[in-house]
């Protein structure tokens, strides 16, 4: 884990957050004049499953039981929802210092439902200072012959001038820096909001193709949003504001403070879950999941269990079975991400499922639950319904995905969707290729082959062979129809099999004994195993 050193001690970034928690629990406590043991935290919507774990713990190490995690822009939407209440769509325009993000959200009968996210974790207002600071530094090295990049104290001066003159040119068409600097010198500037507008512009159109992508989630059309809120400071720049007009076909909500609608919302929230008022009692809020969690099946496939933007709390179940006779133990790799591999994904924990009793590849049936609970935190079990075996586990992920990390999976999901989308064919064109083939190695030795006509064991033989030389290959095309060939000239032999089972079975046999499992049958979803 990353530990950042201070003076003569480390902490880890849980710790950072606890510090700063605890603060803002001893100024509440003297605000109020008593303890303060229970906290709603916001989070920023693009956090995952370890980052929301990590402020858990922080709010822990700071002495508070933390309620519940809320996303910011959900946040907002409950406090302007709180003075709304109607039905509708919002779209929530987050623009603060470091992040950008965008949500789309739908107000109905006191629900807040958030349908879709998306956004930016390195753009924001200091992205906007940055380039200001650059400007300057390169007027004062050209015209003062003054190098303060280096200068941490000069940095820090002119960083002040500029946020100063951002902030004064979102209410006035001009501004002027006067900055003092060392020996002497002085550096004087005009900056019209014009000149101040085309300098951000580039900055301002990053936001642009996330809020694409939110609609496009969301299957809506700008014209279908009913209100746009805005938060985080930097929407007071007239120029954002008329983006997002421009974007949403509609003039922005403006009436919270932007710096202060997170927090409200987040009141709101803490109100709700106390108990409440008359205007809060039948509110009720839904979050979403960011990114698609699933596990790891044969051949090395996501399979994905709760989608990308699922309504949190949410659960989902899937059901697996074996790969491989006899096999005891069965391997569940947790995975989150939005590839169709695997080794694309992000592993978040892995588990076994032991003691699954000796049966026939296919006839365990294994049941796979993930719960996301109020707090964004997955829980993930595992069941032999047979048997009634089980384990589960609450996944306790690393805190080392860095934000880099996070915001590029999503987007590599959309560069290596096609690509991802044929392996992903081939694999499991390969998997039933593999299961069709190995049932019909252990029907050759059933009584039933022997009732085959000599041209049908021929075909038979001919379609196995076909099959083999092509599954191999990366034309999944093919691989198919080599499959449907095959299944087609083996059904006479399936019908044998089942009647040779049912007359099994009416002498006091059971089905299982039968081998009822091992005729050419369509294929199972198999998790990919590790076996005894």
């Amino acid at each position: 884990m990353l530990r950042i050193k201070l003076g003569d001690r480390s902490y880890t970034p849980p710790e950072i957050s606890a510090l700063i928690l605890r603060q803002l629990k001893r100024n509440a406590e003297r605000y109020f004049g008593g303890p303060v043991s229970k906290a709603v935290i916001t989070v920023p919507a693009y956090f995952n499953d370890a980052q929301r774990q990590a402020t858990k713990d922080a709010g822990r190490i700071a002495g508070l039981d933390v309620l519940r995690l809320v996303n910011e822009p959900t946040a907002a939407s409950l406090a302007y929802g709180l003075d709304k209440k109607k039905n509708g769509i919002v779209a929530v325009y987050d623009l603060g210092g470091g992040t950008f993000d965008i949500s789309i959200l739908k107000l109905h009968d006191g629900i807040f439902e958030v349908v879709a996210t998306n956004g930016d974790t390195h753009l924001g207002g200091d992205d906007i200072d940055n380039l200001l600071i650059t400007i300057a530094l390169d007027d004062i090295r050209g015209d003062l012959g003054l190098d303060l990049r280096r200068s941490g104290e000069g940095v820090q001066t002119i960083r002040k001038a500029v946020i100063e003159a951002k902030i004064a040119l979102s209410s006035q068409n001009s501004t002027k820096l006067d900055i003092q600097l060392p020996k002497g010198k002085r550096y004087q500037r005009e900056i019209t909001r014009e000149q101040f507008e085309q300098l951000v512009q580039p900055i301002l159109d990053r936001t642009v193709g996330p809020c694409k992508q939110a609609l496009k989630d969301a299957g809506l059309k700008p014209e279908q949003i009913d209100e746009v809120v805005l938060v985080g400071g930097s929407t007071r720049i007239p120029k954002v504001r008329g983006l997002v007009q421009e974007l949403f076909k509609r003039a922005p909500h403006t009436d919270l403070n932007p710096d202060e609608v997170v927090a409200l919302g987040a009141a709101v929230q803490a109100n709700i879950l106390g108990g409440g008022s008359e205007a809060t009692k039948e509110m009720l809020l839904l979050d979403v999941t960011p990114l698609s969690l699933g596990i790891e099946v044969a051949g090395g496939v996501t399979d994905k269990i709760i989608l990308r933007n699922s309504t949190i709390p949410a659960s989902a179940t899937q059901f697996y079975t074996t790969q491989v006779d006899g096999q005891a133990n069965v391997a569940i790799h947790v995975l989150q991400g939005e590839r169709e591999l695997a080794k694309d994904c992000r592993s978040l924990a892995r588990f076994d499922l032991k003691g699954v009793p000796p049966m026939t590849a296919g006839m365990p049936r294994i049941e796979v639950r993930f719960l996301i609970d109020a707090n964004g935190i997955l829980h993930v079990s595992a069941r032999e319904q047979r048997s009634g075996q089980e384990a589960e586990i609450e996944v306790q992920p690393s805190y080392g995905l860095t934000d880099d990390q996070v915001e590029s999976m999503l987007l590599e999901s959309f560069d290596y969707a096609e690509e991802d989308f044929r392996q992903r064919q081939v694999i499991e064109a390969r998997n039933e290729a593999e299961t069709i083939l190995t049932a019909l190695g252990k029907g050759r030795s059933r009584p039933a082959w022997k009732q085959l006509t000599p041209d049908e064991q021929r075909r038979i033989a001919k379609l196995e062979k076909a099959l083999n030389q092509v599954k191999q290959g990366e034309d999944y095309q093919a691989i198919r129809k080599a499959i449907d060939e095959l299944n087609q000239a083996t059904t006479h032999l399936a019908e044998l099999m089942m009647d040779s089972a049912v007359s099994t079975a009416l002498k006091g046999k059971t089905m299982e004994q039968a081998d009822m499992g091992e005729g050419p049958a369509a294929p199972h979803p198999m998790a990919k195993a590790e076996f005894e």
